[in-house]
């Protein structure tokens, strides 16, 4: 038996009610979205990658440097997100959906071959890190089926599983059987914000790329932001206030 195709699709366009731009705002010298996919690339268990934003004529920027920098893209609808990322991956002949967010810039790539892994291994519809809190925000994993998500799209019309292309999964444990990755103790950080949503994330995510990236790198993971954060908690201090709006 052939092993299955591990796609990354990633939802991002430059329209944001709070950072407008952010998915190409510089960080330390990178835009944010290269950022996001240079970590992406050093995931082991990831066979390809593909850029899922709209055809809105604002998106022409992040399609451009999508081109530029020979990244698979696929645009389609603003507002009906979970048929973009369908799509996205049905051009890309899929099999096994890693759905990734444009504000998860610092994503740790061994985190998310756990998932992975974890989901090649078992006979779960989803595994994920991202429902339960543990891991720090912004390190989120998510991974499931084609085949699965495709039935989703097929069958269900609510407006917030169409903005949330997972959300189905996770309100019907009746239906679909999730694995929820819990983070080690020394890498449980629930309150931590390491995703990319305010003025004060970018300050933060900054920080710590211009504090670690010169000694390790521009890979390091969750356990080098931690050393550092622990050297300095007035770094933490910087985004703490901030807060997710609800999903519904």
């Amino acid at each position: 038996m052939s092993k299955p195709r591990v796609v990354a699709s990633i939802e991002a366009r430059m329209g944001s009610s709070r950072l407008p731009g952010k998915v190409l705002y510089d960080i330390y010298g990178k835009p944010s979205i290269e950022r996001l996919i240079s970590r992406l690339q050093l995931c082991k268990n990831i066979d390809s990658i593909i850029l899922a934003t709209t055809d809105k004529p604002g998106d022409d920027p992040l399609a451009e440097w999508a081109i530029n920098n020979n990244i698979a893209i696929y645009r389609g609808s603003e507002d009906d997100v979970l048929n973009r990322v369908v799509e996205a991956q049905r051009s890309m002949n899929s099999d096994i959906v890693v759905e990734i967010t444009g504000d998860c810039i610092l994503l740790d790539p061994n985190i998310i071959d756990l998932g992975i892994n974890t989901y090649l291994a078992n006979k779960f519809d989803v595994v994920t890190n991202a429902r339960i809190p543990s891991y720090a925000q912004g390190l989120d994993v998510q991974v499931y089926s084609l085949e699965i998500l495709e039935q989703v799209e097929k069958t269900i019309f609510d407006p917030a599983v169409r903005e949330h292309v997972s959300l189905y999964f996770y309100e019907n444990p009746l239906i679909y059987s999730v694995c929820n990755l819990m983070a080690p103790p020394q890498w449980e950080r629930p309150n931590l914000r390491l995703q990319l949503d305010y003025k004060e994330d970018l300050d933060l995510i900054k920080a710590l790329f211009q504090r670690i990236e010169p000694r390790l790198g521009y890979s390091f993971g969750i356990e080098a932001i931690i050393e550092e954060l622990n050297t300095d908690p007035t770094l933490e201090e910087i985004n703490r206030h901030c807060e997710e709006k609800p999903v519904r």
